[in-house]
C-alpha cells in the first residue's frame, strides 16, 4: 500500500522564506544509508536554493534513527540554529522493533519541540518496505528531504517573527569553548568552485 499521494518536493516557490540568514542544523541517521544520503542530499539541496549558505549549513551523523533525538537536542541547546531537521529512515521488520524506534523517536522530537526555542523538524520516513523509503527519498514521490528543508525554512521565519532577539553578538565558531573542537559548517568543506 502506498501512504503518500503527493510528491514531498512539490511546493510552490513563492511561499518559501528566504534562507539567507539562516544557520540550519542537520541530525542525520547512518542507518538505513541510502535512503538517509538521499535525504540529506534533497534537504542541502532546497536550503540552498532559498539561500542557505555553505557556512551556514552544519550536518552531524548520529548511528540510528534512535539516536536522533540527542543529536538534535545537542544542536538545539549548543549552538544557537534557527532550526535542526532531523533525517533518518525505518523500514517495517518482523518484529516489534519498528513501533518502539517510531514512537520513541516521534516523542523525542515532539518533546524537543515543546523545550526548545528551536524548532526541530521531522524528517525520519517511516515505510513498510526499502522501496517505498526510496520513492520518497528522490524516487517517484519525490524527497522528504525536501520537505523537511522548506519545513525548517518556514519554522525559522515563523521564529524569529515571534522571537527575535537580534542578538548580532552571536558566533557560531566556537574557538573560545573548551568543548575539543570546534562547529564544522558545510562550507569548511565543500568548494563552491
Amino acid at each position: 500500500k502506498d501512504m503518500a499521494t503527493k510528491d514531498l518536493s512539490n511546493y510552490k516557490k513563492s511561499n518559501v522564506p528566504s534562507g539567507e540568514d539562516f544557520t540550519i542544523g542537520i541530525v542525520v541517521s547512518e542507518w538505513n544509508e541510502e535512503v538517509t544520503s538521499a535525504l540529506l542530499k534533497g534537504a542541502v539541496s532546497t536550503l540552498r536554493k532559498h539561500g542557505v549558505g555553505l557556512d551556514s549549513l552544519v550536518v552531524e551523523y548520529v548511528p540510528g534513527a534512535f539516536e536522533l533525538t540527542y543529536g538534535a537536542s545537542l544542536l538545539t541547546s549548543n549552538y544557537g540554529f534557527d532550526a535542526v531537521i532531523v533525517l533518518g529512515c525505518v523500514i517495517q521488520g518482523e518484529t516489534p522493533h519498528f513501533e518502539y524506534i517510531c514512537q520513541s523517536v516521534t516523542a523525542g522530537i515532539t518533546e524537543l519541540n515543546l523545550q526548545s526555542e528551536t524548532p526541530v523538524i521531522f524528517g525520519v520516513l517511516t515505510t513498510d518496505t526499502l522501496q517505498q523509503a526510496l520513492d520518497r527519498a528522490g524516487g517517484k514521490l519525490g524527497n522528504k528531504g525536501d520537505e523537511a528543508a522548506i519545513t525548517a525554512l518556514k519554522m525559522a521565519a515563523l521564529n524569529h517573527k515571534y522571537n527575535n532577539d537580534d542578538d548580532d553578538d552571536f558566533d557560531y565558531d566556537d574557538d573560545d569553548d573548551d568543548d575539543g573542537g570546534d562547529t564544522k559548517f558545510l562550507g569548511d568543506f565543500i568548494s563552491l568552485s
